[in-house]
């Protein structure tokens, strides 16, 4: 059911096509799996899943982190018909614990790193753990020509304004997401991927499952460190996945180019417009590609090679926007204001939930121009209401973040008596030892902003919090 007309049309038959290629689908340190051997270690991986305990057709929570053990995982469980389930190892034991109830797994799979966090989890919830440590590889012959229907894994949203929510990727949609991300990306047979997300995450594996489908290397970074990405270098990278502030950490370091790197993708949040100058300096035969999405639906909008060129040339405005809809998708905004600004909604053959008209209720707030290119304003749940006004997060800090002296910033709405909500910056210094004056930032703010956005109460931070996935963590401001 996998196939038709020799097309693969679910992600596990694409897998399958490793089966007769002998080149490199993992490269890890000193550790190098052709094809076969990485279906012989995912097998291997099925076989001791069988002896866990984990029933076929449910889901397997794991505790992994980006490597051989989660790759063989991925590949082993789908093709026994369990689909990996990772979860976020920063997770208190407590929102672990919300997680695996909500997927009604009797076994928690765990790397030993994670074992200690596993146990706390297991004494919660009645569940128990199996250590995942050094399984041989198997001659099982695994099933990879599934139903398109069937799961082949579950991701989970990031939880940045509540508890993590499990989301089932089809085979077909995730197929899909495969072959629409990698002709974004130009990633093809041949090609070596690495992503510094983490594995949980829609980035992490998501993306490895991106270049896993085509038919490219995997280079794993478990976590991002300069050395890392070096190291991932030396393994002759030639696509990669970063968030901004990991760009900006590289280009501090002077460690952003690597030799064979010709893609770099880029996600999570907009590129500041000095970063994205100094980047295409520095990578100046590197396509920069930004993605907008979700991990219910992801890509949805792209900011492409040609139009990250051009903002480099000073068409920065580009920047303002997450792209145009990609290919296959159609975008729309519900119930605008007057500014046009209303919830994005989406619909496309790859995407993982909707209503019964196939379209995703993003919870993003945006607007679309008259170019196509989408503007994201804020979450529904972020908009500030000050004095029955609405204010969007986003359009605040898109203003705010083009001072010189503003390394970055979130905004947020605060209770105020007389206003309902008043509007609060949490800004970043570019130089910690010389921040902006917030008289400055105040005049800076006022000139492109009505009087009632502009923040009324300020403060300095030396970073802003995040989750695992780079995301700014605006419940705790």
């Amino acid at each position: 059911m996998g196939r038709a007309g020799g097309a693969a049309t679910t992600f596990s038959a694409m897998v399958a096509g490793w089966r007769a290629r002998s080149e490199p689908a993992l490269i890890a340190g000193d550790e190098v799996w052709s094809g076969p051997e990485m279906l012989r270690r995912a097998a291997g991986t099925a076989d001791w899943l069988d002896g866990a305990g984990l029933p076929p057709g449910r889901p397997v929570p794991a505790l992994v982190a980006t490597g051989p053990a989660a790759l063989a995982l991925l590949v082993g469980a789908a093709g026994s018909r369990r689909p990996l389930a990772p979860l976020g190892p920063l997770l208190t034991p407590r929102e672990l614990s919300a997680c695996i109830e909500g997927l009604g797994a009797p076994v928690l799979v765990a790397e030993a790193p994670f074992a200690a966090t596993a146990q706390e989890v297991a004494a919660r919830t009645g569940c128990r753990v199996a250590v995942v440590d050094g399984i041989p590889p198997s001659g099982r012959a695994l099933d990879l020509d599934p139903d398109p229907a069937e799961i082949a894994c579950v991701i989970h949203t990031s939880g940045t304004s509540g508890a993590p929510k499990p989301v089932p990727y089809r085979e077909d949609r995730l197929a899909a997401r495969v072959r629409l991300n990698a002709a974004l990306c130009s990633m093809g047979p041949g090609d070596v991927f690495t992503a510094a997300s983490p594995f949980h995450h829609v980035g992490g594996l998501g993306n490895l499952a991106v270049a896993l489908g085509v038919g490219a290397a995997i280079v794993p970074m478990a976590r991002f460190t300069v050395e890392g990405w070096r190291a991932a270098g030396e393994r002759g990278v030639t696509h990669a996945l970063l968030v901004p502030t990991m760009i900006d950490r590289l280009l501090e370091e002077g460690a952003l180019a690597l030799s064979r790197l010709r893609v770099l993708q880029y996600g999570g949040a907009p590129m500041h417009p000095s970063t994205l100058r100094r980047a295409a300096a520095v990578l100046p035969d590197v396509q920069l590609v930004q993605m907008y999405g979700q991990t219910e639906g992801s890509p949805l909008t792209c900011l492409d090679a040609a139009d990250h060129r051009r903002a480099a040339a000073g068409d920065t405005a580009l920047l303002g926007s997450v792209g145009r809809a990609v290919p296959g998708v159609d975008l729309r905004v519900t119930d605008p204001d007057a500014a046009g600004v209303g919830e994005v909604c989406a619909r496309g053959p790859h995407l993982c939930r909707s209503d019964d008209d196939g379209w995703l209720h993003t919870g993003d707030l945006g607007r679309l121009d008259p170019d196509g290119l989408l503007h994201l304003a804020g979450r529904l749940g972020d908009r500030i209401v000050r004095g029955g006004e609405n204010v969007d997060p986003a359009e605040v800090e898109a203003i705010i973040a083009a001072h010189p002296r503003v390394r970055e910033v979130a905004v947020v709405g605060v209770p105020d008596r007389r206003w309902g909500e008043v509007v609060k910056a949490f800004v970043v210094p570019a130089d910690p030892g010389a921040p902006p004056d917030l008289d400055e930032l105040r005049a800076f703010a006022r000139a492109d902003l009505a009087g009632f956005k502009v923040p009324t109460e300020w403060e300095m931070l030396p970073g802003l919090p995040r989750n695992s996935a780079g995301k700014v963590l605006r419940r705790v401001l």
